[in-house]
Parts: C-alpha cells; structure tokens; sequence
C-alpha cells in the first residue's frame, strides 16, 4: 500500500496553509538542509556547526536563519530546505480511573488465559480470539524454537524501567559503562543505558541518559508490549522476546521537536532496534519531509515503524479521515510504516478513532487497555496511542520468529493475516484487524515455502 505524500496523541488536525504554517513555532537556530546529489554542504558565515544526519541531509545550527535559507536556496544546490518545527502544545490525556471503570473490569476478569500466571491478565482483553488480538492462542501454538530478541524502541515521555513488571525487559547498551561519564561505545552519547533523553542536553548539546518516566504514558505504552510474562505479578505484555529502548522525546505537554524525533528514530535503528513505536503525532507537517526521510532510512536497517492514526473522530456519526486530513507521521507514505486504528472489546472500531482507507492500516485494541503506569502502579488508558503497543508486540513476535524475512514481507503478512471485520471495510486498508496466531502461521508458511 502506498500511502500519500504530502503532537502527539489525541491533538490531530489538518494541514495548515503555507501561510498558516509560517507561523507555527520552530526553533530559533535550527535548520535542516538537504543537498542535491553529489552536493556538498554550502560553506556560509552564518553556519555555527553542521550535523550530517545520513546522506545528503544535515541539521544547521546559526543565528539567522531566514539570511541562512537564502543563501543555501541562491545556491542551487539545495534539494529543500526545513525550518525545525515543534508540535504544538496540547494537554496529555489522562488515564481511566478503575473505580469507575469497576463494571468493566469484573466483566473482563472472567478471562482465562493459561498460558499466563500474572494476576491481572484475565483484564486483558486484547489476549482474546474473539475481539483481540489471540494472544493466548498463539502462545497455546508457540513454534518449539526460541524467538530471537527484539527491540523495541518506545519513543514517549520516558519509561519506569524501575516497575516491577518492566525492570527485567528493559534494553541495557552493554557497551556502555553506567556512569562514568565517558562515551564507551562512541556511539556520540554518554551513558546511554537504557536510551536516551532528548530533552535534557549537555553543554556539547548532546542528548543524555535519564529515560525514567516524565509522565505515566511511556511506561503504560511499554507494559502493553511487553511487561514481564509469567513473573506472578501484575500483567503480562504482547511478547515474550522483547526489549525496551527508552526514548523520552515527547514532553509531558505533547511539544516534541522534529529534530528531536529524527534523533530518536536514527539513535534506535543505529542501536538495534527493529520497532519503533510512535504513540504521537501531530496535526500539520508544514510541507516538510524531514521525519518522512528518516522513516525512510531506517527501513535500510530492517524497523518497522508502528504509529498510531489519531483520535479526532466522533463515531459512529462522524470518522476522521487521514486520507483527507492528515496526520504525522501516520501519513506519509513509507512501505515500513504500520498504521493503526483502535477497536473496542467488542470488536469495532473505537469511537474516538481516526480512519484512512488508504493511509490506516490496520486495526489493533485500543480501548480501555490495562497496562503498566509509573510507580508499581497499573491503570486503563484508551486511544490509538494504546492500540499501536499492542501492534508493536505482534509485530515484535512475528520478528522474532521469523528473523530471516524482510521488514516489508513482516509488515505485509500482518496486513494480510487480519480478522476481516465488516464494519471496518472501507475504512482502513486491510478491513480487519491484527491477529498474533494468524500471522505467526502465515509467517511460518511464507517462511518455509521453496522459492523457485
């Protein structure tokens, strides 16, 4: 599928006029600059320093930015020009109080997953054939081989890597010595264990180390995909061979920067991710293709990008539309992009879910989902910021299992292993939504088959 060219969670609206978006916040030194092939770097006064970022695109710092941008377009040989834009404010959502969710969660608590001895899990809903995932299916049909690890790289406010349920999945950069102040691995970070802090910067202007959550979202993304199975405490995540690269990029006022997004992007690929889950996002993308070219890019390094489609409808009178107002990143159009909607226990799509027949993907549970918040704590959050982690541990164990197929054959057979659902036809890509068991058996066959 490809979707069309042209923040963070629930805040989405369309894309702003030129004029409109000229007066969207950026930062006041930042320009990315991307030169024509074969081109170097313009030499200018008015460039402080310069950061190639991969092949012909770099990230400018200097004081004029407007002098700076035609200079570089006089120039000729500049394929475009991007000034650094943040997302907007926007307040963060709050999670489901489980008292007054307590109907719910009795309702839900008759669930019987064998598979799994974590006290909570009969809450997760999303484990179940009928509206979820098959989650516990699958696991009742594991392949008798191992999963090889993945990584999943949570770009968000942060994780709790100290939650009893998330401290033994966390990813820890063993190449690096924790604290000592010295950039072992010279990867151009300083005690990165458990990944990075984009919004904390060193006098160099390097991003720094303290991933610990800022707000309860990140953590609650990471228990969905992963928190610790089989431990006789709390929930049990997605996958099994998981894991968990912080990245705390997104502020707790949703105002991520792009030029942080495109670092955390390119710090997770370069160490090892294979997902990346994006709950953000934001509503205009002022005609830029800086994030676009790095999902791009790191496609050459085997990750799947999950993101999730936004939440600005009012179903089942009134659905957003990505292929008419579009989001990002959920809209450009990258072939290791997965977008997902969210469904509900029942098996439609959620109210609050954006669609897309041509931009949305898929769909995956995202309505009242139990997971992991800060403090040994757990809490329902609903929104297709929790759909896309439960995405993101399909796509983890599909991995996982089949290590030798490529991202793009991975992502295809998710889409064509759904549950097709009526209601759904016409709405998102695969008219269906993500099933764990399916694609496992899918992924085998495709695996296995003698290419001729």
């Amino acid at each position: 599928m490809k979707k069309l060219t042209t923040g963070f969670l629930i805040g989405f609206i369309g894309l702003l006029s030129t004029a409109e978006a000229s007066n969207l916040r950026h930062h006041p030194n930042h320009l990315f600059v991307k030169m024509k092939q074969g081109e170097e770097l313009v030499k200018s006064p008015l460039i402080k320093s310069a950061k190639k970022l991969f092949g012909n695109l770099y990230l400018v710092k200097t004081t004029n930015i407007e002098q700076l941008a035609g200079t570089l377009n006089d120039s000729g040989s500049v394929e475009y020009i991007q000034k650094d834009f943040f997302a907007g404010k926007s307040e963060m959502p709050k999670h489901e109080i489980l008292d007054e969710a307590g109907l719910l969660v009795k309702r839900l608590q008759h669930f019987d997953f064998t598979s799994f001895n974590d006290p909570e899990v009969g809450k997760l809903w999303a484990f179940n054939s009928k509206a979820g995932l098959d989650v516990s299916g699958a696991y009742d049909a594991l392949p008798s081989t191992e999963a090889k690890e993945i990584i999943v790289a949570v770009v968000d406010t942060g994780v709790d890597h100290n939650h009893e349920d998330l401290k033994d999945i966390m990813w820890s950069n063993e190449k690096e010595i924790r604290g000592n102040g010295i950039d072992d691995d010279n990867n151009g970070y300083i005690d990165d264990i458990h990944g990075l802090n984009t919004l904390v910067r060193d006098a160099q202007g390097r991003a720094t180390m303290n991933t610990m959550a800022s707000h309860w979202h990140g953590t609650h993304v990471a228990g969905t995909i992963a928190a610790t199975q089989n431990n006789g405490t709390g929930i049990a995540g997605v996958a099994n061979n998981v894991k968990i690269m912080a990245i705390r990029t997104v502020p707790d006022n949703a105002d991520e920067l792009d030029s942080d997004i495109v670092e955390a992007f390119l710090y997770a690929a370069n160490n090892g991710a294979k997902v990346i889950n994006c709950s953000f996002g934001k509503k205009v993308n002022e005609g830029g293709m800086v994030v676009r070219d790095t999902i791009n890019q790191i496609s050459k390094k085997g990750v799947i990008v999950v993101a999730s489609a936004g939440n600005d409808s009012s179903g089942p009178f009134s659905w957003h539309n990505n292929d008419v107002d579009q989001k990002f990143p959920a809209s450009f159009d990258s072939e290791n992009l997965l977008v997902i909607a969210s469904t509900t226990s029942s098996g439609g799509l959620s109210s609050f879910s954006n669609i897309g027949p041509t931009t949305v993907d898929v769909g995956s549970p995202g309505s009242n989902i139990y997971s992991t918040i800060n403090g040994n704590r757990y809490s329902m959050a609903s929104g297709t910021s929790m759909a896309a982690p439960n995405a993101s541990g399909v796509v983890a164990m599909v991995m996982g299992y089949n290590p030798t197929l490529k991202n793009t054959t991975i992502k295809k057979i998710l889409m064509d292993s759904v549950t097709m659902v009526p209601e759904f036809k016409g709405r998102i890509v695969t008219g269906g939504r993500l099933n764990l068991k399916s694609a496992l058996l899918k992924a085998a066959a495709r695996r296995n088959t003698p290419r001729i």
